[in-house]
């Protein structure tokens, strides 16, 4: 059972200060003593390291896509054990869920999962009394969601704030706080959203700590407080990483494994589950930084390459020859690989023209169209992640692309319109493909790579480079 007290923090869209709000409440009630459990709705990977700047505490994600509807309360409770308080910021706009699907992964089905009162974070840029019925229309929309409060975003004189206040005050729904308009402490972003935390570390303390002065100041926090403690008990078990494990048969090797997982500034992008689960196999974790280290690290028999901005660092990236021959070294002699998108890039022979691992036949090049999306996939080959003909569920956003864009042996294949997509590349121990995966929703994948790389580097089916 969880007793922890909670609330999602949401928004009638994007872009409405949903990561100012909750990122500011998280510091501001961190700085009252309070111990904050944060979270994120979806599979965004940069809001969660500017939650876990502002209260001490790993960011994690919550998506009933990626790991199913039924572990969300459970990897809710793993996370938030010991906490006093548990703050979710949402995702896109309160109801907006996976296309094609209704609500299904949206905010308000993960606030009905962890039955969670919602603030509504409300745009009030050129609105005045309208305001009454765009908050009306989300708190009565769905009645399994509460509506339990409103903070007014970018609210611009005392004279907006009163009519907005006069507008909302029939409706019943407490006004929480009210914010002006504060461009000067808006988060950095680039081509994908905001700029990590790993990137910008000493400007990103001092803006997580600008905003929760902004929120403390703004928002009523013993209201926000007792909305929270609301909340019913969660019958729910804690998620956990070794049973997990044991659920699907694995167990620690007699060998310990070594894996390597790449860090610092150009590869951010990861869920804290993967190496909980990695641990819960038998895995040692070893960081290294793609960036700065010249070797991979001692003994290792695998290599975690997960997300990031490597687009930006490639010319460093590619400056650090020893290390990219060390890779390629490494996957030549069956080397047991697992790389996600920007582990993709760093694995191709190029990127935007400077060299990298040369791992993978293909080169990469950013483009400026986006591409985004859940995917439901299956995989092509045998692989260290998965058996043939195995389903899985992921996620993409990038604006690289790779050619060809899957190799005589492809990492996995989906449904896209009328057509089918082949994507990524199986060769000898190397996984590489622009999908991100949960494994606290695929936990025989963690254990089937732990398992590869306890059996020491593996003999190539094909030269890796195909």
């Amino acid at each position: 059972m969880v007793t922890v007290p909670r609330l999602v923090i949401a928004a009638p869209a994007s872009g409405q200060g949903k990561t100012t709000v909750a990122t500011g409440l998280m510091a501001a009630l961190t700085r009252r003593g309070f111990r904050v459990s944060p979270h994120k709705v979806g599979p965004d990977y940069i809001d969660p390291g500017y939650h876990a700047l502002a209260s001490g505490r790993p960011g994690r994600n919550l998506d009933p896509f990626l790991v199913g509807e039924q572990r969300i309360a459970p990897l809710f409770a793993h996370a938030a054990a010991g906490a006093d308080v548990a703050v979710v910021e949402g995702v896109m706009g309160l109801h907006d869920g996976a296309f094609g699907r209704g609500e299904f992964a949206s905010t308000a089905h993960v606030a009905r999962l962890l039955d969670a009162p919602v603030v509504l974070v409300v745009d009030a840029r050129s609105q005045g009394r309208s305001v009454a019925a765009l908050v009306q229309g989300f708190a009565g929309f769905d009645p399994r969601v509460r509506v339990a409060g409103v903070v007014l975003n970018r609210v611009g004189t005392e004279r907006h704030e009163v009519i907005l206040r006069e507008a909302l005050e029939p409706l019943g729904i407490p006004v929480l706080g009210v914010l002006g308009r504060h461009d000067a402490i808006a988060e950095p972003s680039r081509h994908l959203g905001l700029i990590p935390v790993a990137e910008r570390h000493a400007d990103a303390v001092a803006t997580v700590e600008a905003l929760g002065e902004l929120v403390a100041d703004a928002v009523d926090l013993a209201a926000v407080m007792r909305i929270a403690r609301e909340a019913a008990p969660l019958p729910a078990a804690a998620w956990d990483a070794g049973a997990a494990v044991a659920e699907v048969g694995g167990g620690r090797p007699g060998h310990r494994p070594r894996i390597a997982v790449a860090g610092g500034a150009a590869f951010t992008f990861g869920y804290r589950e993967t190496f909980e689960l990695l641990a819960a196999a038998g895995a040692e974790l070893v960081p290294f930084d793609p960036l700065r280290d010249e070797a991979l690290p001692e003994g290792v028999s695998g290599l975690v390459i997960g997300g990031g901005f490597p687009e930006v660092y490639a010319g460093e990236l590619s400056a650090n020859a020893l290390l990219r021959e060390d890779v390629a070294a490494f996957a030549t002699r069956g080397g047991v690989i697992a790389a996600e998108c920007a582990g993709l890039l760093y694995l191709a022979r190029s990127l935007d023209g400077a060299p990298m691992c040369g791992v993978l036949a293909a080169e990469a090049r950013m483009t400026s169209r986006l591409t985004l999306g859940y995917r439901e996939a299956v995989a092509v080959e045998t692989s260290v992640l998965a058996e043939a003909g195995e389903t899985v569920r992921g996620h993409e956003f990038h604006r690289t692309v790779v050619t060809p864009g899957a190799g005589e042996r492809a990492a996995w294949a989906w449904s896209a319109g009328s057509g089918r997509v082949r994507e990524g590349f199986v060769a000898g121990g190397v996984h590489a493909s622009y999908l991100h995966t949960h494994w606290a929703g695929n936990p025989a994948a963690a254990v089937r790579f732990a398992e590869w790389c306890a059996r020491g580097e593996a003999s190539p089916e094909t030269d890796p480079a195909t």
